[in-house]
């Protein structure tokens, strides 16, 4: 059996960039349609059928929602073709990243894909998560879930080296975070409010010269923090995040995916324990990737693939006839 490892050095680095593209592409054909539900749909079984044609035993431990309510890519579902063989490869996936962006044609929706060695990503159940991102640079710990968001602001401000209101935060636009959105703004600091796609919002973080963002704060989906802290891993900055349940039905999930302490602060090397590959694919224009385009008999798309253990970032452009 070839090592896990020796698969990530060898084959599934440049693999994944075919697996995302595979989902943004066939999203792409639905932007600006206004039905959420079959661009995802597209998105998934074209994920799907890239990830089966891999030579590896791969486990999708961060995907769709449990069994009973998402038929294809569910957490557990096994994927890939060399089953029982082939190297063990935990995978966390987003076919879609923004289904309401891709409906409304808005920007910054994106086709996600991490994997690393079987135990290398958290198990996250498919429930809200509260979640604090900074980008690289900082002392550990300059940032806390447990402080209020006005004083996170001036901590960061100050070792930044800035006012407060050079500060400028990413929180998705919800009726949930409208205190946080006061607090904020009372330091005198910029919100850029976002209506979808926080894993796109977090890594902002990460190349704040280039997106203008130092912060990103609010609750979202659990499997879209360990998506993001997967990116994290690999660009460098700080994540931490706290499973947020809004009833026992939720927390029943959380003990069925082996967690215990349901309080707990998660941080980054927590969330993704060792080596990981991540890749996204942009399905529409955004601040991090081009969106696929159609350029007459040609189709086009931009990739990001990064890797944690060499911190290796590339920028990829797919160009192929047009179907």
């Amino acid at each position: 059996m070839v090592k896990p490892s020796d698969v990530l050095d060898r084959v599934l680095v440049l693999e994944m960039v075919r697996v995302t593209e595979a989902a943004a592409i066939a999203a792409s054909k639905l932007i600006g349609r206004g039905n959420e539900k079959a661009a995802d749909a597209a998105a998934v079984e074209a994920m799907r059928a890239a990830l089966n044609e891999l030579a590896f035993d791969g486990t999708v431990v961060i995907g769709e929602g449990e069994r009973d309510e998402a038929p294809m890519l569910f957490i557990g579902e096994k994927v890939g073709s060399a089953q029982g063989t082939g190297p063990r490869i935990d995978i966390a996936l987003d076919p879609l990243e923004g289904t309401t962006i891709t409906a409304k044609a808005g920007p910054n929706a994106l086709a996600v894909l991490a994997i690393a060695e079987q135990g290398g990503l958290l198990n996250a159940p498919d429930v809200y998560m509260d979640k604090l991102a900074i980008g690289p640079g900082y002392p550990e710990g300059v940032v806390s879930l447990d402080a209020d968001p006005a004083d996170n602001v001036r901590a960061l401000a100050k070792a930044k080296g800035c006012a407060p209101a050079d500060i400028s935060t990413c929180i998705l636009e919800r009726p949930r975070h409208a205190e946080m959105i006061e607090k904020v703004r009372s330091t005198g600091a910029s919100i850029q409010l976002i209506t979808d796609g926080d894993v796109a919002g977090i890594i902002h973080c990460a190349q704040s010269g280039a997106t203008g963002i130092d912060m990103y704060m609010g609750a979202g989906g659990a499997p879209e923090g360990v998506l993001a802290a997967a990116a994290l891993k690999c660009m460098g900055g700080q994540l931490y995040g706290r499973l947020w349940f809004r009833d026992e039905d939720e927390k029943g999930r959380a003990r069925r995916a082996g967690i215990t302490d349901l309080d707990r602060i998660y941080g980054l090397h927590d969330l993704v324990r060792n080596d990981v590959i991540f890749a996204a694919t942009g399905v529409t224009d955004g601040s991090i990737l081009r969106g696929a385009r159609r350029d007459g008999a040609y189709l086009e798309t931009e990739t990001i693939l990064m890797r944690s253990k060499t911190g290796s970032v590339r920028r990829i452009t797919y160009r192929q006839k047009n179907m």
